[in-house]
């Protein structure tokens, strides 16, 4: 078992973990507040959270996902040539 050389030193790396950990709580928080908002306003969250990981994704990246997903979906009994297929692929890619 390593020896610890310096107890105030990971003091104090345990304690500013546990700041950032509390930031990031209340940064949660302020998100899902947003998205609360928007849902009042009549807003689809969940495809809000979509584009929103969409939009963080490389271009290339988030084409070759909707290219695997079109396969995908054709593999799956060709849901995308149907009306209720092609809505679908047009929400996720909207």
């Amino acid at each position: 078992m390593p020896e610890i050389k310096n107890n105030s030193q990971l003091r104090a790396f345990i304690e500013r973990i546990e700041r950032l950990e509390e930031e990031k709580r209340g940064i949660a928080d302020d998100i899902k507040e947003v998205f609360a908002e928007a849902k009042a306003f009549g807003y689809d969250t969940k495809i809000m959270r979509k584009v929103v990981s969409m939009r963080r994704m490389d271009r290339q990246k988030r084409i070759e996902e909707e290219q695997l997903l079109e396969v995908y979906l054709k593999q799956l009994g060709d849901l995308a040539d149907t009306p209720l297929g092609q809505s679908a692929v047009a929400r996720a890619f909207a």
